[in-house]
């Protein structure tokens, strides 16, 4: 119920004024039955924008923490998520990756929609990472099509860090449902999975004409942040004055 007063009452014609999207092959999201929506990940706008825009109802996999914040800000957080109807998913520890498959097939065995960010994280710079292979467990293992879909604009509108959206054009991007039927019973083949993933993030890619990045989001950003601070330790800024 609340799902449905945010978007067609209370944030989806906010978000249509404020960003006026333009929505581009939307036919290609199936109108009944299971199915992924697999896109890029640019800016917290993202969880937003997409399911205000497609026809059906989509149950995104939110990481934990949009939970679990403090304060008043984090109850309403977590409040929002949760009467949106996303799933809380741990991305900490060796089992995340497992909780987070079982509860994407829950929603799939339930003929809906499911929406997922295969880099497992924003974008900290605007390209597009190595995609991780939990989108192609779901994908064989539910036997469902999955929709590659290119967010462009969001990283202008809303970079991490920034709360307040600028105003910017953005376009909503859905390529033709990719079908992988062909490898039906290899959910447990690495090499597939790797395949599977790979022709996903390309289809995102060609969709989306962000530059490419064969590492993992995480790793890169982790990298990036430990270099800043060894430049920091060995160069420290000077006092003022």
């Amino acid at each position: 119920m609340f799902y449905y007063l945010l978007k067609y009452v209370l944030l989806g014609p906010l978000l249509r004024l404020f960003f006026r999207p333009r929505i581009e092959g939307l036919d290609n999201v199936p109108a009944s039955g299971p199915a992924i929506v697999a896109g890029n990940h640019l800016s917290f706008s993202d969880h937003f924008l997409m399911p205000a825009m497609l026809k059906r109802r989509i149950t995104f996999l939110a990481k934990a923490e949009y939970f679990t914040g403090p304060g008043i800000k984090g109850r309403l957080t977590a409040a929002f998520f949760r009467s949106a109807g996303q799933i809380p998913v741990d991305r900490s520890g060796k089992d995340a990756g497992q909780a987070a498959i079982r509860e994407g097939l829950g929603v799939l065995r339930k003929g809906e929609l499911l929406g997922i960010y295969p880099e497992g994280t924003r974008s900290h710079d605007g390209r597009l990472y190595k995609g991780k292979v939990g989108v192609a467990v779901m994908a064989l293992k539910a036997g469902v099509p999955v929709v590659p879909c290119a967010m462009i604009g969001t990283f202008e509108a809303q970079p991490p860090g920034k709360v307040v959206p600028n105003v910017h054009p953005v376009v909503i991007r859905f390529g033709k449902p990719l079908d992988f039927s062909r490898y039906a019973g290899m959910e447990n083949e690495k090499a597939i999975l790797r395949a599977v993933t790979d022709e996903i993030m390309y289809a995102i890619l060609t969709l989306s004409e962000q530059e490419y990045v064969d590492q993992y989001a995480a790793v890169v950003k982790a990298e990036e942040t430990a270099s800043k601070g060894e430049r920091e330790r060995r160069f420290p800024r000077a006092p003022l004055g």
